[in-house]
């Protein structure tokens, strides 16, 4: 569907983020997005166990 992005539109996003959070916040922002992250796979992996479990019993 999308292609794969290069190493220049990557560069350009970092830019883009530095420039409207500011380096102090990027820490920040970064761990945000990494705990977020980190809930979201665990949900996931929920959902998938519980999946698992509905068609186990039928």
């Amino acid at each position: 569907m999308f292609p794969a992005m290069g190493m220049q539109e990557m560069l350009i996003i970092m830019v883009v983020v530095l420039l409207l959070f500011g380096s102090k916040r990027l820490p920040e922002l970064a761990r945000g997005i990494g705990k977020s992250m980190r809930e979201f796979r665990k949900a996931a992996e929920d959902v998938k166990k519980e999946i698992d479990i509905s068609d186990d019993i039928k």
